[in-house]
């Protein structure tokens, strides 16, 4: 099996070539060495493999879409939640088939999905599918900004202080690394306190003071943070997570148990479920399955079997 690159290549028929996106630096490059081995797992399904090629997220993206368009028969993510959502942009309400291979940091779309966590049987799934010519349709969430720019995710959309901190280490050139997003929290907690936000929930509103906020099609974020603990990527649905008025102290305490879902418990807490979420608040970038996403006002559906996943 040889991996060529899309641009030699034109249209192709609906059982031609897969495409697949890789990102080299997924899981700080821990999978860097496995791409030509997933690469030959994939071409169990006797189809020509097309490697994309990009040097930024906006290249990656666009790949996707240009081979979308080109007519091949899957696209597959080597990567984690960020390579994910970049591909989820061109097979969102498509009838090309996905896949998502979880060789990143955060792998929780692909987890939360049904995936295995181990890449090299993530792939020989994918390639069974392929084969079988199987697939499972699973929702997506689409959101749209005030100036009608259309986003699609799959995992959790973030709104509060998780996406401060991140869109603060996304400024800051000093230092690199993950120490770069431990001193963000650092700069977050000490300026902390809630923020006013208007949510709408299939129409019917709610105004509220809170600290953490969460839209999720997917129970999981941040590499299996249960945020949002009883989503289904399968009922048509969204759940809405909500911690109010944390103190530092308070928050602190709170955000470990996110890892299993308890933090849901706490009475300062509290849990929406809703297909059409409006969200609006002053000075807010929104962060969707880890990447900077839109400025809210947004407002967020929940799309039934919006992408077609090869399991």
């Amino acid at each position: 099996m040889l991996a060529v690159t899309a641009d030699e290549h034109g249209s192709t028929a609906p059982d031609g070539p897969v495409a697949v996106l890789a990102n080299p630096t997924a899981g700080r490059g821990r999978h860097r060495g496995l791409l030509p081995r997933l690469l030959d797992r994939l071409g169990a399904a006797d189809r020509p493999v097309w490697l994309l090629e990009a040097r930024s997220t906006e290249e990656a993206e666009a790949a996707c879409h240009a081979a979308v368009a080109e007519g091949v028969s899957a696209l597959v993510a080597v990567g984690g939640d960020g390579t994910v959502h970049r591909a989820l942009q061109a097979v969102a309400g498509t009838t090309v088939p996905f896949g998502p291979v979880p060789a990143g940091t955060g792998n929780d779309f692909a987890l939360d999905t049904g995936f295995p966590a181990d890449p090299f049987a993530a792939a020989d799934v994918i390639a069974a599918a392929l084969l079988q010519g199987r697939t499972s349709p699973v929702d997506l969430a689409r959101m749209t900004g005030a100036d009608g720019t259309v986003r699609w995710y799959g995992a959790v959309l973030a709104a509060g202080f998780d996406a401060i901190v991140n869109e603060r280490a996304n400024r800051m050139r000093w230092p690199r690394g993950p120490r770069r997003y431990d001193l963000a929290i650092l700069v977050e907690l000490a300026r902390l306190r809630p923020r006013r936000y208007t949510l709408r929930l299939d129409g019917e509103s709610h105004e509220l003071d809170a600290v953490l906020v969460a839209v999720g099609n997917g129970a999981c974020y941040g590499g299996r943070m249960r945020i949002c603990p009883a989503a289904d990527p399968t009922d048509g649905l969204l759940d809405v997570v909500v911690g109010g008025r944390f103190d530092r102290r308070t928050l602190m305490r709170v955000k470990p148990r996110i890892y299993a879902g308890a933090h849901v418990e706490h009475p300062l807490v509290r849990s929406y479920r809703a297909r059409t979420v409006e969200l609006a608040a002053e000075g807010i970038t929104t962060y969707a399955d880890g990447e900077r996403a839109l400025d809210l006002p947004v407002t967020i559906t929940a799309v039934p079997g919006a992408v077609r996943l090869l399991r």
